[in-house]
């Protein structure tokens, strides 16, 4: 079975979310707004839940804000991030 990586706002935004993996195995959960902003957190959990994860993403970009959305399902999940990159 796939696991879905990004996301895009349903509402007609260009809002985007998804995960990926970096070279050294970490994962990192990627935000662009489609215009000005793009930030990167790093998932500070040594073995992160990537169905967690996905699930998070997917309530967050249906919702109309977006960040306060995905904030709240990585805090409900006790998924632990830290920005690196906006």
């Amino acid at each position: 079975m796939g696991l879905q990586s990004t996301f895009h706002a349903p509402y007609g935004g260009a809002d985007f979310l998804g995960w990926r993996k970096t070279r050294a195995g970490g994962t990192e959960i990627v935000y662009d707004d489609g215009v000005t902003r793009r930030m990167i957190w790093r998932v500070a959990s040594t073995d992160p839940s990537e169905v967690r994860i996905s699930e998070a993403l997917r309530v967050a970009v249906g919702s109309i804000r977006v960040l306060a959305t995905l904030y709240d399902e990585l805090k409900k999940r006790a998924i632990a991030i830290e920005r690196i990159a906006s």
